[in-house]
């Protein structure tokens, strides 16, 4: 089940996103974006969400409202829960938020040397737009047209 976050859940919330993005730290040399947001600030804006099963909080996404595209801000699976198509359920999740709430794309970025999810996105209909640095990070800009 994909639901809301409840005020209560941003230090689970919190968790979860420090657990799932923990196995780049070697490879970024420095704490990812996802891990230093305020996921009360996201809760409470209405643009967090968890994917829930037998009450265990498995997977977040994080949906951001702009002009002319819902942005994927953030996309985490816990650990133990990974290799079970939940990333990409969440995914499938974003895209009928999008279309739900008129958006006929869906924009994400992650950061170059998040190869995975590169490959990821790219697998399930994304295209690079640009490339550049944001919030001091090196980050692929993807988009996906919704029909």
């Amino acid at each position: 089940m994909i639901r809301p976050a409840r005020p209560a859940e941003a230090q689970a919330l919190c968790a979860l996103v420090r657990a799932a993005y923990a196995h780049y730290l070697p490879r970024l040399g420095s704490e990812p974006g996802p891990m230093r947001d305020d996921y009360g600030a996201r809760i409470a804006a209405g643009q967090a969400w968890l994917l829930e099963q037998e009450g265990a909080l498995l997977g977040a996404v994080v949906l951001e409202a702009a002009a002319d595209a819902l942005w994927l801000d953030n996309v985490a699976v816990a650990p133990a829960a990974r290799g079970r198509g939940l990333g990409r359920r969440l995914i499938v999740f974003a895209e009928e938020q999008a279309r739900a709430r008129g958006f006929a794309r869906l924009r994400l970025y992650t950061h170059e040397k998040m190869t995975e999810n590169l490959a990821l996105y790219a697998r399930l209909g994304f295209r690079e737009t640009h490339r550049g640095v944001q919030s001091g990070f090196p980050r692929v800009f993807m988009e996906k047209p919704l029909a």
